[in-house]
Order: structure tokens, then sequence, then C-alpha cells
């Protein structure tokens, strides 16, 4: 089953994860140590990130750091910013509701 981006980040541990490493790259253990939970529980939410290719992983030596995968989290933004237009033109519009309101009171 392919999963989807929004299921990964629906998740606060891996929008955690996804903080930290926008920072820098990271071990899976250095990961873990963020969190109080097993490294098992933070393996899996690495697993599912990488799935959804929000991170990507790259070997140096011995180690495996998760990095970003920047492309993939623009696509999260272009989803959003539908939502980010009405917002704006609601907040706009109630701006200029009490704008009125508070003409109108102070006329009287």
């Amino acid at each position: 089953m392919r999963r989807d981006v929004f299921q990964a980040i629906a998740d606060p541990t891996r929008r955690a994860i996804i903080a930290l490493i926008a920072l820098q790259a990271m071990t899976p253990n250095a990961l873990a140590e963020h969190f109080d939970t097993t490294r098992q529980a933070v393996s899996k939410h690495i697993k599912i990130l990488a799935e959804c290719e929000l991170i990507k992983q790259e070997q140096k030596g011995r180690e495996i750091y998760y990095q970003l995968e920047i492309e993939r989290m623009k696509d999260i933004d272009k989803w959003l910013e539908q939502f980010r237009k009405i917002w704006e033109t609601r907040f706009n519009q109630l701006d200029e509701l009490l704008l009125n309101l508070q003409t109108k009171k102070n006329e009287k």
C-alpha cells in the first residue's frame, strides 16, 4: 500500500523528526535520542517518511544519515497555498467588517 504524504505528516512524532532533520542530517540513533520511545519505534516513523519520499538517506562510512527532501515538502506547501488564499481573504473581510463596526460606533 502506497502511503500518502499527508498520512506521514499527520503524526506528531514524524513532524518532529522532519523538524529535526530540516536543521541537519541525522542518523537514526541521533534522532532516537530526542524521543522518549524505542529506537524501533523511531525507525518505523523513519521508514514511513522515507516511503513517502519526505526524507532520503545517505550513506557516509558506516553511518546512514537522513535528510529532508525539500522538493517533496514544496508539494505540501503548494497544496496548502489554496487554503492560505481562502484564509487571507476571509481575514481581510473580517478586518473590513470590524473597521466598519468601529467606524459606526465612533459616529454615535
